[in-house]
């Protein structure tokens, strides 16, 4: 087992309410989710909980939740980490990404307004800034952006929620910022196509490019190295 890194996460929390648990509950996800704490950084229960004026029980009620999430893990005698996934698990939350969003796009190219479609090129500008400035960061958080404008407009609440969930879950790898600048420029090709395609309301278009997308995010994302803690070693009994 890797060794765990020494927490980062504490200089990033905002303590602005203390005592108030949904503050910290959503505090905690916010910091894991922008990418700032890598996997398997520590969370300091105690620590946290001194940082919000407040008892252990409130700290461990939003931990629970975030383990529900796939965002925390625990460990018994071990305390509380960011999660870290292995690269089939990777992989498998990237087949769920897909076939979620893939359910939505038809609803979501069918029913959008000016202002989605407007949200949908700005996003898409941005996008292409990151790539101009090989801005890594800003190209992944610009990435989730943009797939949730392709998706927003379908309307489907309870699957985008589900969405939502499954691309937390992958966030704190940071992916995009962890591939190549060809691969990312490469991938916003496909983001271009597919927002022309979805411009034009032209479905069967805009689920072929899609597919291709994510054949393409399939192949780069098997890329990410295993041997620098980005993701977890594979469980050899669980594979046999």
């Amino acid at each position: 087992m890797p060794p765990r890194r020494r927490s980062a996460l504490l200089a990033r929390l905002v303590a602005e309410t203390p005592g108030r648990p949904r503050v910290i509950l959503g505090e905690l996800r916010r910091v894991i989710l922008d990418g700032a704490v890598p996997p398997r950084t520590v969370i300091p229960l105690r620590e946290v909980a001194e940082l919000f004026g407040v008892s252990h029980i409130p700290v461990r009620e939003a931990l629970k939740t975030l383990i529900g999430e796939g965002l925390v893990t625990h460990e018994p005698h071990g305390g509380y980490t960011v999660a870290q996934l292995t690269a089939a698990e990777l992989r498998e939350m990237y087949i769920v990404r897909e076939t979620l969003e893939t359910a939505s796009l038809a609803a979501a190219a069918l029913h959008a307004s000016d202002e989605d479609r407007a949200e949908l090129i700005a996003v898409n500008e941005q996008l292409q800034q990151a790539i101009r400035e090989d801005d890594p960061g800003a190209y992944h958080r610009r990435s989730r952006d943009f797939h949730a404008a392709l998706t927003r407009p379908s309307r489907m609440f309870r699957l985008l929620h589900m969405l939502e969930s499954a691309w937390n879950v992958t966030e704190p790898v940071q992916s995009m910022v962890h591939i190549s600048r060809g691969d990312r420029v490469r991938l916003h090709t496909d983001h271009a196509s597919m927002m022309d395609a979805f411009l034009a309301r032209d479905v069967d278009r805009l689920l072929l490019v899609a597919e291709r997308h994510h054949r393409r995010l399939e192949t780069v994302i098997a890329t990410l190295p295993t041997d620098t803690g980005l993701l977890a070693p594979e469980d050899i009994s669980v594979a046999q």
